[in-house]
């Protein structure tokens, strides 16, 4: 394929504001197309951003042949429809997270990618950022020692948002695990490089979503995670990760509260605090960049995609345990 990547957004959703002009700011994409279910939403939306096409109707966007690649911000609910129908118009597809409302879906979704041979991937921005490579670094670091505890916290106080706001509707894939839990799950699966054996959570449902989470992973080799996720708690978005000689500390994990500083802190056990910073760096545009790498470089391999299936399956699984009370075991 040659440069740039051509791009149309599904959907005009808060995230959307986000990730255009991360598109618009790769030089290797170029944002072509918006649609909306409603035409003149679509087409304020386009004017905004400087868009050229605008349609009144998805399957239009991914019937227009300059669409290389879709985002799709639509609620979780839809996002395998949309991400089927993507693939069947032979387009690459960028899909915001969680990958769908459950592990079935998901998987649909991964095999859909590897058999049309077009790239699937989440919009986890944090672990594209420079930062986790230095993260990952150090705790695969010896001086940390032998891998412990995972303890994170994804939280935001949601006092604002409007009662039928999709993260207060389990129809439409909302809930505290979902839209939070995701980060915390993911980020355990990708510090230990493995699934845990069994998982426990607890709950705060209202109509049936929850709106706080709290869960536990065992994973093998003495290895256990824990996280709560809410949204009646001030924004907290931290992680660490203990070893046996000492631990890794970020305070801003899922996004860097200042951009120009990313920053975490290595903690031994005299005490002694050494603090990482990395390079300014915005994570859309880390996201957006090797998105586009892969797509250029014709790999579309689905790894990417199997880690979100695997997250899927542990949050489905949290939330098993948390409207049962039961352990719930991930073992095949």
């Amino acid at each position: 394929m040659s440069t740039p990547v051509r791009w149309g957004i599904l959907g005009t959703a808060r995230i959307a504001d986000k990730i255009a002009p991360a598109i618009q700011a790769t030089p290797v994409a170029s944002l072509v197309a918006v649609a909306s279910r409603q035409a003149d939403r679509a087409a304020q939306w386009a004017g905004k951003y400087g868009v050229a096409c605008s349609y009144g109707d998805y399957q239009a966007l991914l019937d227009d042949p300059g669409v290389d690649a879709v985002y799709i911000p639509l609620p979780p609910s839809l996002h395998e429809e949309w991400t089927l129908k993507a693939f069947r118009a032979g387009k690459h597809v960028l899909c915001e997270k969680p990958l769908s409302t459950s592990a079935a879906s998901a998987a649909v979704m991964v095999q859909a990618s590897r058999e049309a041979g077009r790239l699937l991937m989440d919009g986890v921005m944090w672990r594209h950022h420079p930062r986790a490579a230095e993260l990952k670094s150090a705790i695969t670091d010896p001086a940390l020692g032998q891998l412990r505890r995972i303890t994170s916290a994804f939280t935001f106080a949601a006092e604002k948002f409007a009662a039928d706001d999709l993260r207060f509707r389990r129809d439409l894939g909302g809930g505290a695990l979902l839209d939070l839990g995701w980060y915390c799950v993911g980020a355990a699966l990708w510090a230990t490089d493995a699934l845990p054996e069994r998982v426990w959570a607890t709950a705060n449902f209202v109509n049936e979503v929850d709106r706080t989470l709290s869960g536990v992973l065992w994973f093998p080799g003495q290895v256990v995670a824990s996280f709560d996720c809410s949204f009646d708690t001030a924004m907290r978005k931290w992680i660490e990760i203990a070893g046996s000689q000492g631990s890794v500390v970020c305070d801003d994990f899922t996004r860097p509260w200042n951009e120009e500083k990313a920053r975490f802190w290595i903690h031994d056990q005299s005490g002694k605090v050494a603090e990482s910073t990395s390079a300014p760096a915005r994570q859309e545009n880390c996201l957006i960049a090797e998105f586009c790498r892969r797509v250029l470089a014709g790999d579309v391999r689905t790894d990417w995609a199997e880690t979100s299936y695997q997250v899927q399956r542990v949050c489905e699984a949290l939330d098993l345990s948390a409207r049962t009370g039961q352990v719930i075991s991930l073992a095949e």
